[in-house]
């Protein structure tokens, strides 16, 4: 939706409107080519005008009219029929240097320099002495420096001083300083001598602040424009009381909170074009909405808004476009909302939870015809709104996922010449369709997760066309390579046509995207591909079979390659050598055999997912995949591969640093969702949306063996680590602690020893793991996320672990120390003995002797014993 959003925005974004109302006085003043003056041009100021000629290259031309005595007669001079004065210069489109004979023009108050080529001089100091200057245009001029930059020059060291500067032109009336990055914009002036600014143009600049006080000074401010600026913080303060005379807010695209009623909008009573869309804004729209009689723009869409929509909007009775997309609102719209809405042609409406209804009876006749409609995810009722048929100017339908259901009203088609927008999407609609339409040229048809049946129709001047997850059977219709040749886009995912993908599918020149994915296509890929330019190829989930031709790689634009669960063979070879743009690879659950080709790290450097998922690739894992700088997805899993993980995979800098979304080309992704089959946390999950952010490595049901490499720990931005069901042995690495956004990490089925590093309770994201069946020993660590991993299944097979959510208890923290005593004592016992009896049962004399040195023993012990009883008697004896 991106391109039509922008399209909207140009339509309704009025951002030259009131520059046409403020210049509309000084153009009626004088003519810019106009020789038919009473009064020639004063003297010196023709001097002045042919020494800055002098300077200057003129590509066009123009200049050459500089010549004789009235200058007020040449090009792109206006004088004023009253004085003779030089007040306007328009000289655009030139290079070479600006003379500072200008200051001679005493009376300039309009000069006009833009898309110029400068080549990065410092833009001229004495434009800051022009005192009578109400309007400069300096934009795409190819300055550089430290002072003035009026659009499309960069000021990243100079802000500061760039508006001070400014603001010792107490003339002017219109400022632009946009397009470029400007910064540090001083949060206060001294003095503010923009009393005659009315117009105030920053948008798309990197301001990263909060919005200056000094702007509230500028009372007779009629346009403010600070789209795309990151401005900052919240809009609290009664500063915007002072600019009361405001016709355009554009505060679009940044990062503002709090509620809109903290703008006071009721004191902006001459208020037409109202832009805050993409902030987060939060709360209602304010009552005091409705007192904003000239309105004529607003624009809101992707805020917080979570409150309700006041129905006294109805009473803008200037109200031309009303944009409420991407919100969260709430309540209910009814006919009193849209009462006095005459004017309107553009309405657009969303609640991301389907927490807005909208009841409108089908004998409501609106006051309005419009001309772009779109409600998404709203509850509009079961039945197709029959209010609708009496907008008879729709360019623009769009009722997506507004709980739908029935048959499409035969009326609508009838529409269908002037629709270039018509979305249905997320209904519940069924039936057929007509087989034969004729839409406006380059129409956008999205009838997608639907009901709707029967063979696929033919729609002429359709260029984007997606009727994913919907019922239509039976073949492609070689009748639509014909009738259908504006295609860009080509998505009929998820329904149950069948047949072989016809080769007159090449002779659509300008199609972008194919997506024919989970479908009953059969044959071969024999299409020529060599006559195409896509940028997505996605043929997953179908009955295709054969090898991949090397001519699919003939587009230079081919950005994905989904060829997922078919029946395709052979090795890969160099078949794919040439697809040197590709963000994704998906050759997962085919019979593809061979080694891994070293060239796919080499040759195809924009890889960011690579999946070769249950295949019958074998060997090792070649090191160049490791070159793969924006590789964040990687899945071998289920083949034959062997030998030893390479080390170099923790130099993968997809997974060091934050991803970054996949650099699609926009057009062709405004209709195709990325996504990819994964196996994580225990089961096969189809990624969409957010596969540009999804880190995942998954190798298991391999044969590989060695140790775990301590350099995986470098991926700290991995997010799932698979590598079960191998042969790997050694300890597990204490350096995966250092993966601390790992969520699920599954290690078991191998023949790691060894201990549970300790350091693993740092890993603060786990929420799967397993370590079954490997030959770990010790205590289970018990902090943080191991407290949450009550399954004892993800620890058996271990038959030395120990301890929580095991049976087997682990004592104190000396237990193995206490094993090992134990163990050793057993061990002391066993060898003592057979050391001595053993020795005893070989050797007969040593056994003799050593049995009569024990009867020697034994006799003297008794008389010992014989003699101290004897002795201990007559003591007793004695003492009586």
């Amino acid at each position: 939706m991106a391109k039509k959003k922008a399209c909207f925005q140009f339509l309704f974004v009025p951002s030259f409107y009131l520059f046409y109302e403020v210049v509309a006085l000084e153009a009626n003043r004088f003519s810019a080519n106009s020789s038919d003056f009473d009064v020639l041009c004063i003297e010196t100021e023709r001097k002045a005008l042919l020494k800055s000629k002098e300077g200057l290259k003129d590509p066009s031309g123009r200049l050459s009219s500089w010549v004789g005595e009235d200058c007020c007669g040449w090009s792109g001079v206006g004088c004023s029929t009253q004085t003779g004065h030089v007040i306007k210069l328009e000289l655009s489109s030139l290079s070479g240097k600006v003379n500072y004979s200008l200051l001679d023009l005493k009376r300039l108050n309009y000069l006009d320099l833009s898309s110029s080529n400068f080549q990065g001089v410092p833009i001229p100091k004495f434009i800051g002495s022009l005192s009578e200057l109400s309007y400069l245009d300096l934009s795409s001029a190819s300055f550089s420096g430290l002072y003035l930059n009026l659009g499309d020059v960069d000021l990243s060291l100079a802000s500061t001083t760039c508006l001070r500067a400014v603001n010792m032109l107490p003339s002017l009336s219109q400022l632009y300083l946009h397009h470029r990055n400007l910064l540090n914009l001083p949060s206060d002036l001294p003095t503010a001598n923009f009393s005659s600014v009315q117009v105030l143009n920053l948008q798309n600049n990197n301001l990263n602040t909060s919005i200056p006080q000094w702007l509230f000074n500028v009372t007779n401010l009629m346009e403010l424009n600070l789209m795309n600026c990151q401005i900052k913080g919240s809009i609290v303060g009664n500063g915007w009381r002072r600019l009361c005379n405001l016709q355009v807010l554009d505060l679009s695209y940044n990062e503002l909170s709090g509620e809109i009623f903290q703008l006071s909008l009721g004191l902006f009573k001459y208020l037409k074009h109202l832009l805050l869309g993409q902030n987060s804004f939060s709360g209602s729209i304010p009552s005091s909405i409705g007192k904003l009689s000239f309105l004529e723009s607003l624009y809101l869409p992707e805020n917080r808004m979570d409150g309700i929509i006041p129905d006294n909007i109805g009473q803008l009775s200037n109200l031309v476009s009303l944009d409420l997309s991407r919100n969260s609102w709430k309540g209910v719209l009814s006919e009193t909302h849209f009462l006095g809405l005459n004017k309107l042609q553009s309405f657009l409406v969303s609640s991301m939870r389907m927490s807005l209804a909208i009841n409108l009876s089908n004998e409501w006749m609106p006051p309005f015809n419009l001309n772009n409609i779109e409600i998404t995810n709203c509850d509009v009722g079961s039945t197709f709104p029959l209010w609708l048929k009496t907008q008879t100017s729709l360019s623009f339908l769009v009722l997506k996922n507004a709980s739908l259901s029935g048959k499409i009203p035969d009326w609508l088609w009838r529409l269908s010449p002037q629709l270039i927008s018509l979305d249905l999407s997320s209904n519940q609609f069924g039936g057929e369709v007509p087989s034969s339409l004729e839409f406006g040229s380059g129409a956008w048809i999205d009838l997608s997760s639907n009901y709707l049946e029967g063979s696929l129709p033919i729609w002429s001047n359709v260029r984007d066309l997606k009727f994913d997850s919907n019922m239509f059977s039976g073949p492609i219709p070689v009748k639509l390579c014909r009738e259908m040749s504006l295609l860009r886009n080509l998505l009929l995912s998820g329904n149950i046509l069948s047949g072989s993908i016809p080769p007159c599918i090449s002779t659509l020149k300008n199609l972008m995207t194919l997506d024919l994915s989970s479908n009953h296509f059969s044959g071969n890929l024999g299409i020529p591909w060599e006559e195409m330019s896509v940028s997505v190829i996605d043929l997953s989930k179908n009955n295709l079979s054969g090898e991949i031709p090397p001519s699919i790689c003939s587009s230079p634009n081919l950005n994905v390659l989904k060829l997922f669960r078919n029946r395709l063979a052979g090795e890969l070879s160099t078949s794919l050598k040439n697809c040197t743009g590709l963000n994704i690879l998906d050759l997962e659950e085919n019979t593809f055999y061979g080694n891994i080709p070293e060239w796919i790290g080499d040759n195809i450097s924009t890889l960011e997912a690579l999946g070769l998922r249950g295949n019958m690739f074998s060997g090792n894992i070649t090191e160049q995949l490791c070159h793969l700088s924006y590789l964040h997805i990687l899945d071998l899993a289920h083949n034959n591969l062997s030998g030893l993980l390479p080390p170099c995979f923790g130099n993968l800098s997809g997974l060091k640093s934050p991803s970054i979304y996949f650099p699609y080309p926009i057009y062709s992704l405004v209709l195709y969702e990325e996504k990819m089959e994964l196996v994580m946390k225990g089961r096969q999950v189809e990624h969409m949306r957010t596969l540009g952010i999804v880190n995942v490595i998954d190798l298991s049901s391999n044969n590989l063996g060695g140790e775990i490499p301590e350099q995986m720990g470098n991926l700290v931005y991995l997010g799932s680590l698979n590598l079960s069901s191998n042969q790997l042995s050694g300890k597990i690495p204490k350096k995966i602690e250092e993966l601390r956004r790992l969520e699920t990490l599954d290690l078991s089925c191998n023949q790691l020893s060894g201990a549970i590093p300790s350091s693993m309770v740092s890993m603060t994201f786990f929420s799967c793991l397993n370590l079954s069946y490997n030959d770990l020993s010790g205590p289970i660590p018990t902090a943080n996320r191991f407290q949450t991993f009550n399954d004892p299944s993800m620890y058996e097979g271990n038959s030395q672990l120990c301890g929580t959510p095991l049976p087997t208890n682990c004592g104190d923290e000396n237990w193995i120390e206490m094993w090992w005593f134990y163990i050793g004592i057993a061990l002391g016992f066993v060898v003592g003995f057979w050391a001595v009896c053993g020795t005893l049962l070989m050797n007969k004399s040593w056994r003799h002797a050593y049995f009569h040195f024990l009867d020697e023993v034994k006799d003297r012990i008794f008389v010992f014993l014989a003699f101290s009883k004897a002795c201990l008697q007559r003591k007793v004896e004695g003492g009586r």
